[in-house]
């Protein structure tokens, strides 16, 4: 059976953001930890189509992004690459765990549903009926039914999930309830006939309007919250959102199987069946998507929808952009009244056959985008990191709901400015018969996602076309029945007990890639979200005139609440014609592209983790593993004082009679001649083998070291020089100054910082300092070739602000929590501190000792 993916229709949110969460029963609360009213799509006039693509729960599933590719429904031989058995089983309890949490969510919604339907059969037959007999039997048709179908699954399985064993065998389980998925097709063809005898009734009856408004629904038994209220439809809607889940448990069930195991067999059976079940329900019905067609009499199908910033009037618009079989719409959701359905407004729309992409000449005569300053984005960050602290706080003292919403909505306020002044990469459009639109996206991964699906349909037979005003107010009406993603990709839309995401170091080592059609100039770079936009922080080297890549390099990527990884393939471009004028690059094509879930409980071990990703036919191995923030803050003192790496920056100072570090001097000099035009310097991560090399060939003092300089990659030498700074047994900064830095840092008074911040200076010892200034003018000059590096000092200041300035240990321990709170409460600080220096004007060392003038505070 072909997954749905191949056949060009989109995933459907409600369903898609189900298995957002590895606990797959998220779905069923709101980002403020209340239960969701999600019903079907507002106005829904026809079934729901049931999704049967089989993603994937975030556990490392190395799953394709690209180019359409679903995932094959046919269950993984054995276990995968580089998992093993004893690991599959606890990932399996872990699947397992998850799955029964939301069973008893799910079970107590049906009660809910149920718990009416007694006391209106009992009035049914009395002189004053709230419902008749036949309507109270389509409105809840099949419900009881459900509800003991799943209680007497849920009653079974639970005891073998409290009481595990690694060989327990739980296959027959799902087996019998993957039998009984025939109930659910007799609600599926009753539902549409359900919804709208109780919509009737509610208008007709005060009282069942009452009942159906608020439906209580038992919380979890460890859940504060004893009863929350739910409307009917939400909860009719519940079965249609359930009716894919056990089919996605059981891939990830078979993912952590062996094959040897009992259940193996049991549960490729039960997977087959539900296939089976899915794919017979989706022939019987229509899409809902069938209410408006093309000019050709076909039906017009949503492929793709998303958020984009568009630039518009030479200013930012956050627009909700539509990808039709046969057509682009873009649209802005109107401000409506409370009570009143939302609505769209379409601001143009141009038809595939008519749409082309400018080239890169094109787009020189093109207004040129002006980034938002990276200052500003950075205290946007900062108001964010604070706000959530906050919000916290309030939350640990039970503060008053009102406070922590006012809270909330501060918060969103900052998250959605940085969502639309962040995006830089261009993606401009046009009509040919008339006027360019220009987007700005988070990262080339979105941009090339974009051209592809656009590209893919335009291989079709298109027509061109002009939409009369009426044909056009259908096709918008119908975009807010027919969207698939809902909700702007902002932090604080994630539920508050999903992952804050990993902070630390990333180690990833690209091995190698398969599956090109022809010999191409290859190289794969490396992307992470943070904050809610994805960063391109690794790149490996350009494998010349192969099909078969083998890079097999080893890269360092620093986290800051990171939960997904993406990885790009690039076919290398040296015709230097093909420049992109917005941002001087040459553009290079993608190959493949593919993103994998970074989930703490897979990712957290010192074993690596191997894994294989697949992206239009490429397949792409590589292995990773992960190092939390607490653990990379421990500094270990080398114990041989002859090298440089981890000994005290006085001792080698003295050592080598110099006032600055010779690593220090040496990188600096190198990334000066030949670096510092490089895009993405000293944030783009160098090749861990060779950062390796250049350490162990300073640490020995090998006189070669010039020579190596010369022809290693740039990058490499950019992180020998961070590693250098991470590595001292104490931080540039020192550890004793660090809380008087993250006091002056906080100063409001200009004249009182600048007091504190240059005493801070003139209080390092002599070593610290000299080389703290000297780095200082070395990212300075970076920073002034800001337009063709990227690098802005903003940049700088995030990349080595919480490497020279760190907590210690003890300091850490005494303050902090998480990992996630070190990110709140001291990172930002640390590059805020780096900055103030960045920013100042030059600093000399002679001028800054003569200088008398002392901050009153000790330190």
């Amino acid at each position: 059976m072909e997954p749905l993916s191949h056949r060009g229709l989109p995933r459907l949110s409600w369903i898609d953001t189900l298995y957002s969460n590895f606990s797959y029963g998220a779905d069923d609360y709101d980002g403020e930890g209340n239960e969701e009213q999600k019903g079907p799509p507002e106005g829904s006039e026809t079934m729901p189509y049931i999704d049967e693509s089989p993603t994937m729960s975030p556990q490392l599933s190395a799953r394709g992004q690209g180019g359409g590719d679903g995932i094959s429904p046919t269950p993984p031989e054995g276990l995968a690459p580089g998992v093993e058995a004893g690991k599959g089983l606890e990932m399996r309890k872990l699947v397992l765990s998850g799955f029964l949490a939301s069973e008893e969510i799910y079970i107590n919604q049906l009660e809910a549903l149920l718990l009416p339907m007694k006391p209106l059969k009992a009035t049914a037959t009395t002189s004053q009926p709230v419902l008749t007999i036949q309507q109270i039997e389509t409105i809840f048709y099949k419900i009881q039914d459900i509800y003991e179908i799943h209680k007497e699954f849920y009653d079974n399985l639970c005891p073998k999930v409290q009481q595990w064993d690694s060989k327990v065998t739980m296959g027959h389980l799902f087996q019998k309830l993957a039998s009984q998925l025939g109930v659910y097709k007799a609600f599926v063809d009753n539902y549409k006939v359900a919804l709208e005898t109780a919509e009737k009734c509610s208008q007709s009856n005060n009282q069942f309007q009452k009942i159906s408004e608020e439906l209580k629904v038992k919380g979890p038994k460890d859940s504060k919250d004893s009863h929350t209220s739910v409307t009917m439809e939400a909860l009719l809607y519940k079965p249609i959102d359930r009716v894919t889940r056990s089919t996605l448990v059981l891939h990830d069930l078979l993912k952590h199987t062996p094959v040897d195991h009992p259940d193996y067999p049991l549960l490729q059976d039960a997977l087959r069946i539900s296939q089976n079940f899915l794919s017979s329900i989706n022939e019987d019905i229509d899409p809902r998507r069938t209410a408006v067609t093309t000019p050709k009499g076909e039906t017009r199908q949503l492929v793709k929808d998303g958020f984009l910033v568009e630039v518009s009037e030479s200013s930012r618009k956050l627009r909700h952009v539509f990808l039709f079989t046969d057509v682009l719409l873009c649209a802005k959701l109107k401000k409506t009244s409370a009570g009143k359905h939302q609505q769209y407004d379409c601001k143009w729309y141009i038809p595939l056959a008519d749409l082309v992409f400018p080239s890169p000449e094109e787009s020189e005569a093109s207004p040129q985008v002006h980034p938002f300053p990276d200052h500003e984005l950075e205290d946007m960050k900062m108001k964010i990191s604070a706000l959530k602290s906050e919000i916290q706080k309030e939350k640990a003292n039970k503060g008053q709901s009102r406070a922590i919403e006012r809270l909330k909505k501060k918060m969103f306020e900052n998250e959605f400015l940085l969502l639309l002044n962040s995006p830089t990469i261009p993606f401009r459009i046009h009509n040919r018969n008339g006027k360019s639109y220009l987007f700005l996206l988070s990262s080339d991964y979105e941009r090339s996602e974009w051209r592809e699906a656009i590209q893919k349909l335009q291989k079709k037979d298109l027509q061109a076309f002009v939409l009369s005003s009426v044909e056009l107010q259908v096709l918008t009406g119908s975009c807010f029945k027919l969207r698939t993603v809902h909700n702007i990709p902002v932090t604080s839309n994630k539920d508050d007990d999903e992952s804050p995401g990993l902070y630390g170091f990333l180690h990833v080592i690209v091995h190698s890639a398969k599956g090109f059609k022809q010999s191409a100039n290859l190289y794969c770079t490396l992307e992470v979200d943070s904050f809610g936009y994805f960063v391109s922080k690794a790149k490996t080297r350009v494998f010349r005139d192969t099909t078969e890549p083998k890079w097999d390099e080893e890269f360092e990527i620093e986290l800051e609440g990171s939960q997904s990884l993406r990885i790009l393939c690039y076919e290398k471009c040296y015709d230097k014609t093909k420049v992109n004028k917005d941002n001087n690059e040459i553009v290079d094509k993608i190959m493949g592209k593919g993103q994998i879930q970074l989930d703490p409980q897979t990712v957290e071990t010192k074993n690596w983790h191997t894994d294989v990703i697949e992206m239009n036919g490429i397949k792409v191995e590589f292995s990773m593993k992960f190092t939390s923030r607490d653990m990379s803050l421990k500094r270990t003192p080398s114990k041989k004082q002859t090298g440089v790496f981890g000994v005290k920056i006085s001792v080698v100072t003295k050592r080598e009679r110099s006032k600055v570090p010779y690593i220090v001097r040496q990188c600096v000099e190198e990334v000066e001649k030949r670096g510092i035009e490089e895009v993405g310097i000293y944030r783009i991560s160098g090749v861990a083998t060779d950062i390796q090399a250049l350490k162990a060939a300073f640490d020995a003092n090998n006189k070669d070291i010039l020579l190596m300089l010369s022809d290693m990659d740039i990058n490499a030498i950019a992180g020998t020089l961070k590693l250098y700074f991470r590595e001292l047994p104490e931080p540039l900064l020192t550890d004793r100054l660090y809380p008087a830095f993250m006091e002056g840092i906080a100063l409001s008074d200009p004249a009182a910082k600048e007091n504190c911040m240059m005493h801070l200076l003139r209080t390092l010892p002599d070593p610290n300092l000299i080389t703290f200034l000297f780095l200082l003018e070395h990212l300075k000059r970076v920073a002034e070739k800001e337009p063709i590096n990227k690098m802005s000092l903003h940049n700088l200041a995030t990349v080595f602000g919480p490497t020279l300035l760190r907590p210690s240990e003890v300091e850490s321990k005494a303050h902090l929590t998480s990992a996630a709170d070190i990110w709140s409460h001291d990172v930002m600080a640390q590059v805020q501190v780096l900055l103030y220096y960045l920013q100042h004007p030059p600093i000399s060392f002679a001028e800054l000792k003569r200088n008398t003038l002392y901050f009153s505070t000790d330190v």
